[in-house]
């Protein structure tokens, strides 16, 4: 057995690891980052995001000061996202089913935690290509309140992270689960990995979830599950929780649901893509209609932005047969929809000049279709215009209700893009307090053992609103190294 003595260890080398080595770091600890993956599958799920960090701010004005210079600036608005309106965002998607505390810290603490990462380095900008409309006047308005992401989105994330750790001094090790804690007493001590030990004061586990361990996604989220594609890594099996949970902790949060959306389902390679990454992912739904195999719509495809109905309405395609679902559009919304995830390298629409000949080439009931898109035309409201920056209530009443964005599918050619699940992350984990310490069953802290990012439970259930476990991570991983 190899030992190395050092004063924190942190499992997991995403965003939130980054974050609990930097501030520790900071501190003047001696810090080792232990990351399961090898050096070129590093960056645990945070890799595979476009970077999007929900914060609160005050407007523009606020933002100029950690964004990269851009010279569309000067031609946008971005509306004020106050702690208030955060907070009741994250309440109403999780139909309250949140640890509040947690919640509050993440939402007090967003703004300066990213204040913090720019001053240590990272870059930041506004997501144009994802959360702007551009009016014939030129000019950009920001819609959904989550507005800022990283440069080169993941994999700027992470390379900025690595950069900053080496010049914190931070050592970080590729290639070493963790599968065991050591501890002395209640006292967590250090950590075991294959032959190596490596001892010390604090433990901070930011090893993610279960999602890519498909026996516990059958255990714990149900049948049907294992059918879920892997949108990032393949390494977060729940190793480093299973360890925290032998060495006492609690479980914590919501265990029976996950993070999952709409996923390119014609893509060979549309599991842990590191090249295309967040680029296979599907969110134009709400300016079309989305059917299944029976040719019947399932959803309100406008029940509201979808940075609020895109984590929830991948389990419901997975449970449509064949776990399988098409977006549909007419030339009219197609032209709408982000070329980011539309226009990717290697897409496959299907494409068809009439709406039986889409639904032959799709393989579904042509007459269910054609039944499906006639009686939606037929009960759109045309009394409203269709704005995509604002709830427009332009709805149609046919079954189901679509509330918002409503728009007759009647103009060839036609188009459908067959989408999946794709799983990104479970939302249940280690039980945990607003300092990131770990809780054992009877609500006290373990000495020495600390958790955040995807691993932490408690901030979400259900659904989830867009670029919230960034920031999550970003606040809870300061936290914790500024403990440990």
């Amino acid at each position: 057995m190899h030992n190395h003595n050092t004063d924190v260890v942190v499992v997991g080398g995403g965003n939130a690891g980054y974050c609990a080595a930097h501030a520790a770091a900071e501190r003047g600890r001696r810090v080792v980052l232990l990351e399961a993956a090898p050096r070129d599958q590093a960056g645990g799920n945070s890799y595979y995001t476009i970077g999007s960090t929900r914060m609160v701010h005050a407007g523009l004005d606020d933002l100029l000061g950690i964004l990269e210079p851009d010279e569309r600036h000067a031609r946008t608005q971005v509306p004020p996202y106050p702690a208030a309106e955060y907070l009741a965002d994250l309440e109403r998607v999780t139909a309250g089913r949140l640890d509040r505390e947690l919640a509050e810290a993440v939402v007090n603490d967003s703004r300066d935690t990213v204040g913090w990462l720019h001053a240590l380095g990272m870059r930041f900008r506004l997501m144009y290509e994802r959360q702007a409309h551009q009016g014939a006047d030129g000019k950009y308005l920001f819609w959904g309140q989550s507005h800022v992401c990283t440069v080169d989105g993941g994999p700027g994330l992470m390379a900025d992270h690595e950069r900053i750790a080496s010049r914190l001094g931070v050592e970080v090790h590729h290639g070493c689960p963790v599968t065991k804690l050591i501890t002395d007493g209640d006292a967590v001590v250090g950590v075991r990995s294959g032959d190596r030990e490596f001892r010390a004061e604090s433990v901070v586990i930011a090893g993610g979830g279960f999602e890519a361990n498909t026996e516990w996604r059958r255990r714990y989220l149900g049948e049907g599950w294992q059918h879920a594609k892997v949108r990032g890594t393949p390494y977060n099996t729940g190793e480093a929780i299973h360890a925290a949970l032998e060495a006492g902790a609690d479980r914590g949060g919501d265990w029976s649901t996950c993070h999952s959306v709409p996923w390119d389902a014609s893509y060979p390679e549309n599991e842990s893509n590191r090249t295309l990454t967040n680029r296979l992912s599907r969110y134009g739904y709400p300016l079309g209609i989305l059917v299944n195999r029976q040719g019947r719509r399932f959803l309100d495809e406008g029940a509201d932005f979808r940075n609020y109905t895109y984590a929830k309405y991948g389990k419901v395609i997975l449970e449509q047969p064949g776990a399988v679902a098409f977006q549909v559009f007419d030339a009219t919304t197609r032209a709408m929809l982000a070329a980011y995830e539309y226009d990717m390298p290697g897409i496959r629409p299907i494409v068809a000049d009439s709406l039986g000949e889409l639904a032959a080439a799709m393989d579904i009931d042509v007459d269910g279709f054609v039944r499906t898109v006639a009686a939606f035309n037929a009960s759109v409201d045309t009394s409203r215009p269709l704005d995509p920056t604002v709830k427009d209530g332009r709805s149609a009443s046919a079954h189901p209700v679509k509330s918002n964005w409503a728009s007759a599918v009647e103009m060839p050619p036609y188009y459908a893009y067959p989408v999946t699940c794709g799983i990104s992350f479970t939302f249940g984990g280690l039980r945990g307090n607003t300092a990131g310490q770990v809780l054992d069953p009877s609500g006290a802290p373990i000495p020495g053992l600390f958790a955040c990012g995807e691993a932490l439970g408690g901030l979400f259930s259900g659904n989830y609103p867009t670029g919230a476990g960034l920031a999550a991570g970003m606040v809870m991983g300061r936290r914790a190294g500024s403990l440990a």
